[in-house]
């Protein structure tokens, strides 16, 4: 710990940690769908495409609720919307393990979706007012809470089955302790009250654009940053809703280890973003950026031509390493941005980018019934190398 934090008030240093806990809830909330995706082809009787459709719902209600989420926020404040998304989540993970019915699955997922896209916007938000109060760089720590959730869901429901709980059983806990740690840790949380009176401190000087607030996701730097963001989450997204079927299907793991790769991308993921705010005070954003970029796309080469297992998991682990600190960067420097509010900015990219989270493996699951899902991964892969470049000639082309 710096010693800055020593000096902090007791209630901002919770905050940080309940905020924490928050991202924690909602990468296991994610990762814990991603072993169940194999399960839910075959229970419902689904293709490559037909289940690329079924995605997509998960990631319309993200989408839908992202922009109602802001208003939410705005309105009400940040905990009260973390707390009921983080509930909707929870309850809605068993049902994602049992249901038959191709509708009700369908509509399960869009209401799981939605609390996925509300808990987002508002962790985010609020990580921001406990940045501010930090007076640095936070947000990687806060995102690696997220990777460590993904690390723990990808795994425990496979881990319990294997031990010989039932899976019903086993989703139900880990929903449980999802419930638990949402509502031990919202009175931790700031207040509406308290994030109003931070956010009037940090903003005064852009008050006096306000009123062509609803224009300003138009700008050009902004949606540069959004783009870049749509790409490294559908990286991410690749990984979590077809790396699974990957191993399964064309790898031939076993499907109670087939969330190995996710979780191997977790690991990765994880320890890169703990030690990512010292990592990124080193480097610069730039570099940050297009070295993660690459390091991803030779990850995914690598799951893609490796023909042994242990060899496939390093790939994940190169993916997620890669791209484990490109997003803190982004959301930092979209909410640095001059002239645009930081509750314009993150909302603008935090809605591209899990356009590509969510709606972007829709799309890899055409590319996978028209053609082959590993012609679906390797897109993605030439997609990340467009983002490295792109990023490189950025300056020499402003």
């Amino acid at each position: 710990m710096n010693v800055a934090t020593v000096t902090l008030p007791a209630h901002v240093i919770k905050a940080r940690q309940a905020t924490q806990l928050i991202f924690l809830v909602c990468g296991l909330g994610m990762a814990s769908w991603a072993p169940m995706v194999p399960y839910a082809k075959d229970r419902l009787g689904l293709n490559d495409g037909n289940l690329g459709l079924l995605l997509l719902l998960l990631g319309a209600g993200a989408l839908l609720m992202m922009p109602i989420s802001g208003m939410l926020v705005s309105r009400f404040g940040s905990r009260i919307v973390m707390a009921c998304a983080g509930l909707i989540i929870a309850l809605s993970l068993p049902l994602l393990l049992i249901l038959t019915s191709t509708t009700a699955m369908a509509v399960t997922l869009f209401i799981f979706g939605s609390g996925i896209g509300a808990i987002d916007v508002a962790m985010n938000s609020h990580g921001v007012h406990v940045q501010n109060l930090y007076g640095r760089p936070i947000m990687s720590s806060l995102h690696g809470l997220f990777s460590v959730g993904g690390l723990f869901g990808s795994l425990g429901l496979g881990f319990l089955i294997k031990l010989g709980l039932n899976p019903v059983p086993a989703i139900i806990s880990i929903a449980a302790l999802m419930i638990v740690i949402t509502l031990t840790q919202y009175r931790n949380l700031f207040s509406a009250d308290f994030e109003r009176g931070t956010m009037a401190h940090f903003t005064d000087t852009v008050q006096t654009v306000s009123g062509n607030q609803r224009f300003q996701w138009l700008d050009g730097r902004l949606l540069f940053l959004g783009a870049m963001c749509f790409a490294i989450f559908l990286a991410e997204g690749a990984v979590l809703d077809w790396g699974a079927i990957f191993l399964r299907d064309i790898k031939g793991i076993s499907p109670e280890f087939a969330g190995a790769g996710y979780a191997a991308f977790s690991v990765a993921m994880a320890v890169i973003r703990l030690v990512g705010d010292n990592l990124v005070a080193r480097l610069n954003a730039k570099t940050v950026v297009i070295s993660g970029s690459l390091i991803a796309a030779v990850g995914l080469i690598v799951i893609l031509l490796s023909p042994w297992t242990f060899l496939t998991l390093i790939g994940f682990v190169l993916i997620g390493a890669g791209v484990a600190n490109i997003v803190p960067v982004l959301f930092s420097e979209a909410g640095s941005l001059p002239t645009i509010p930081p509750t314009v900015s993150l909302s603008t990219i935090t809605t591209m980018g899990y356009t590509g989270l969510l709606a972007g493996p829709a799309l890899l699951g055409f590319i996978a019934q028209q053609f082959s899902l590993s012609i679906a991964l390797a897109s993605v892969a030439l997609l990340l190398l467009v983002v490295a470049f792109v990023y490189r000639i950025r300056d020499s082309v402003n």
